[in-house]
């Protein structure tokens, strides 16, 4: 029986992630899977927010490393922390049909956002959600929360917190639904680029992988997968700045809205931009080109100086 080296992370989310997938592989061809289990630098720097270490791709390069040295065949990330460039010799070649991709509001003692008394606390280093908290709720206390879900949810039951923000998907896929206190409609807080969807990177040259995986490549998703990260890629965008990106597709046709802010939540740029699902990547661009033009490139400017000159 042929076999297929799977790279992940070890977290609680990661594993589901790689399990599901061995799980469909196996399934639909006559192969054994095995996870290879990878401790990357974002698993072992937990006590400082991303956007002070280097970013998302703490979270994959080691795991990037196994597929080019050919200890693994593939890996199952969440799509939103992968960077965009990718090392030479790699794809990202299939995505499934992504789950819901907002943001989802956890409390024990609160039904939804705007029911926090003022000078509540809620945890999330997600510079993203904090900008968006901080307009809408400028009288909340926003402190930085890391960690897996489990540590996240231990210190919100500890009472460090009022409420902490977390990507909805990621509970769903745990089973952990039920401590969703409220889901966060885009319209409030516009979620990450590709929230919600899986990517399998393999190395570009292995066509064993790309015939085993032609079915997981699910045709919406991957057309979202283009736009959004084609955004992002023109954006130059990291964990460093507040960049959201959400596209949704309805008959054939695409449309996506983003935001670029700055760290303290007073400027914000957004613009939409529409059109077939052909041109989504092209859609997702002039988005970004659009965003740009309007005061976006200052912002990003002024915050991608600041973090050179903090070096």
């Amino acid at each position: 029986m042929d076999k297929v080296r799977i790279a992940t992370r070890g977290s609680m989310l990661a594993l589901w992630q790689a399990e599901h997938i061995k799980a469909l592989l196996e399934k639909e061809h006559n192969v054994e899977c095995e996870l290879k289990v990878i401790k990357t630098m974002g698993d072992k720097i937990l006590d400082v927010p991303l956007a002070k270490i280097g970013g998302k791709g703490l979270f994959v390069k080691e795991i990037e490393n196994a597929l080019i040295e050919d200890e693994a065949d593939l890996a199952v990330h969440s799509m939103k922390d992968v960077p965009m460039e990718l090392p030479e010799g790699l794809t990202l070649y299939a995505s499934p049909k992504g789950e819901c991709p907002e943001d989802a509001f956890v409390s024990n003692k609160f039904k939804t956002l705007d029911d926090l008394p003022e000078g509540s606390v809620v945890g999330t280093s997600s510079l993203r959600r904090k900008v968006q908290l901080m307009k809408v709720r400028p009288d909340l206390e926003i402190n930085d929360l890391r960690g897996n879900v489990n540590t996240r949810l231990r210190k919100l039951d500890e009472g460090q917190y009022d409420a902490i923000i977390l990507a909805r998907a990621g509970l769903v896929r745990l089973e952990m639904d039920d401590r969703i206190a409220s889901v966060i409609q885009p319209e409030q807080m516009l979620p990450a680029v590709c929230q919600g969807i899986l990517g399998i990177e393999i190395r570009e040259d292995d066509e064993r992988m790309k015939g085993y995986l032609n079915f997981l490549r699910h045709e919406e998703t991957m057309y979202r997968v283009a736009c959004e990260r084609s955004y992002l890629r023109t954006l130059e965008g990291g964990c460093q700045a507040p960049i959201a990106g959400h596209s949704i597709i309805e008959n054939g046709q695409i449309s996506m809205k983003g935001i670029v802010a700055d760290l303290k939540g007073e400027m914000f740029v957004e613009a939409e931009n529409s059109g077939s699902v052909d041109d989504a990547e092209s859609i997702g661009k002039a988005l970004a080109d659009t965003i740009l033009a309007a005061g976006g490139k200052s912002i990003l400017d002024e915050i991608y100086g600041e973090e050179e000159s903090n070096r």
